[in-house]
């Protein structure tokens, strides 16, 4: 699911084609997602953040690729289509809180910010952590992201519960902390599976009794979530 280099024209041209690129590859998937379309909300939210402050200066030329990016550290940044389907499985609404595993660069974080989300987001490697949280806060979305250097796997107890929570990274299992920072009624997108090529991006909910359910969504290939229950 890589896209295909940009060539020419500006930066709106480029986020233009980026984001028609998404919206096909969105009616391609739609037999695994059962999403044909994502909302125009997703949609708009990745068109106003500019992906390019959230990449190093020799690869912000390729800012606008729908494909993902290394940010160091064994990290990338994720493909664009990737975050708008993780965002658009969120069913997400202006002011619910966020947990979110892997910051990473912190593009997904802006994107979650910028459609009205308060984000908690935990990064286990220090210098990205670091990075994002400066990175954010230069772009105006301090306010809505609170960020810190952490393990995922244990999730943020004290601030708990998250009306959401989306993960960047894969698990064997759900862990069993967010399972129980997820608020009734809430919803977890996170990779499910032990290898890269045996990962499945799935949708939990869970219900107003506590019952959780999981849905697989889609193959996914993510870096693996690290940490001390990894």
């Amino acid at each position: 699911m890589r896209g295909k280099r940009k060539g020419g024209g500006g930066i709106a041209e480029e986020r233009a084609a980026m984001l028609a690129e998404i919206a096909e590859e969105a009616a391609a998937t739609e037999s695994y997602t059962g999403r044909r379309v994502f909302s125009p909300a997703v949609m708009e939210a990745i068109g106003r953040v500019p992906r390019e402050r959230f990449l190093e200066p020799g690869q912000q030329s390729l800012a606008y690729v729908n494909g993902p990016l290394p940010i160091g550290y064994g990290q990338t940044i994720s493909q664009p289509y990737i975050v708008a389907l993780m965002t658009d499985l969120l069913d997400l609404s202006p002011g619910q809180r966020v947990l979110e595993i892997g910051t990473g660069s912190g593009y997904q974080t802006a994107v979650l910010a910028e459609m009205g989300a308060e984000v908690f987001g935990l990064e286990i490697v220090p210098e990205l952590a670091r990075r994002s949280q400066d990175r954010l806060t230069a772009l105006g979305y301090g306010p809505r992201a609170h960020l810190r250097q952490g393990d995922g796997n244990r999730g943020w107890p004290e601030a708990a519960p998250f009306d959401r929570i989306l993960a960047a990274a894969a698990a064997p299992v759900a862990p069993p902390a967010l399972l129980e920072q997820l608020a009734p009624g809430g919803r977890m997108v996170i990779p499910i599976g032990s290898e890269p090529f045996g990962q499945v991006l799935t949708l939990i909910q869970k219900d107003a009794e506590g019952s959780v359910r999981e849905t697989p969504v889609l193959p996914v290939a993510f870096v693996p979530l690290t940490g001390s229950e990894s």
